[in-house]
């Protein structure tokens, strides 16, 4: 049983190293054509995991067949989610579905592989994981996304408050702040719409359609009110500072419903790790004892 285990093992750590090296030169080859071509990577575009990166060269063989209408509002939903996740610059919404697909074959596989091989329940295991890891990531990933823009939102709202309140406008006082913060996810987001408003689109619009694209609540709230107060001529400095008490209320909500339930979530740990090493400490020496009695 042991050998078998660690001959899957040793075969599946095999199969991972070269389909690693074989994604190394695949992607090298890309690289340099589309340096040839003069294709610039977007700014905006961000790493993949390792598992994706190992699936993309079956995702693009399947791509094909998942353009079509049939699979259209499956690629736009997809779409919308690396969207909200901030990877619309790295997949389209049809790569994700090819992703998906590749996943499911795979895991697949490695079931069938596990079945003939006799390690039914680690290959299941396995194959069930893989099948399930594009979406779990892509969920994990806008739920940690809007996390951080619902943390970062009420600071930036109040350099936007004491910027405007010293006589500057909005565009302005946005492109400052975005000069002097770190990257983050809100940030990628603001300069995406900075941007877009250079190039000459309605500041109202591309504020909506960022709100849009990211479809967090707290981030939507703020610029529909901020787009309503220019249109209807509100003091927009009150407004900005009205907009940074009320995030700032829901972050310290947040993080006090986070205080509550870590009392609940440290239970399993200490039953299962703390409580067994205690008991073990304490009453050791009295079955030892006990043992020795008996003799």
């Amino acid at each position: 049983m042991y050998s078998a285990v660690m001959e899957f093992l040793a075969s599946l750590a095999a199969g991972i190293a070269v389909g690693s090296f074989s994604l190394f030169l695949m992607r090298s080859g890309a690289e340099a054509r589309a340096a040839a071509r003069g294709e610039v990577r977007s700014e905006f575009a961000l790493p993949l995991p390792l598992i994706l990166k190992l699936l993309l060269p079956a995702a693009r063989l399947i791509r094909p067949s998942v353009s079509g209408e049939n699979c259209r509002r499956w690629c736009e939903t997809e779409l919308g989610m690396l969207q909200q996740a901030g990877y619309a610059e790295t997949l389209t919404g049809a790569e994700m579905v090819s992703l998906k697909i590749a996943a499911f074959l795979v895991g697949a596989g490695f079931m069938l592989f596990g079945v003939m091989s006799g390690e039914t329940v680690l290959s299941t295991v396995i194959g069930v994981l893989l099948m399930l890891y594009p979406s779990i990531w892509l969920r994990a990933v806008i739920r940690k996304r809007h996390t951080e823009i619902m943390k970062a939102l009420p600071n930036v709202l109040d350099l936007l408050t004491l910027s405007v309140d010293s006589g500057k406008d909005l565009v302005s006082s946005l492109r400052d702040i975005l000069a002097r913060r770190r990257p983050d996810a809100l940030g990628d987001e603001l300069t995406r719409a900075f941007q877009e408003i250079q190039l000459g689109r309605p500041r109202g619009e591309a504020l909506r359609d960022m709100a849009k694209r990211v479809r967090q609540s707290d981030l939507t709230a703020t610029v529909n009110a901020i787009v309503q107060a220019e249109e209807l001529g509100v003091s927009i400095v009150q407004l900005l500072r009205i907009q940074s008490d009320m995030q700032r209320g829901k972050r310290f909500s947040l993080a006090e419903e986070m205080a509550n339930q870590a009392a609940v979530k440290i239970l399993l740990p200490v039953a299962l790790f703390i409580l067994p090493a205690v008991f073990i400490i304490l009453l050791g020496p009295l079955a030892l004892q006990t043992i020795r009695m008996f003799r």
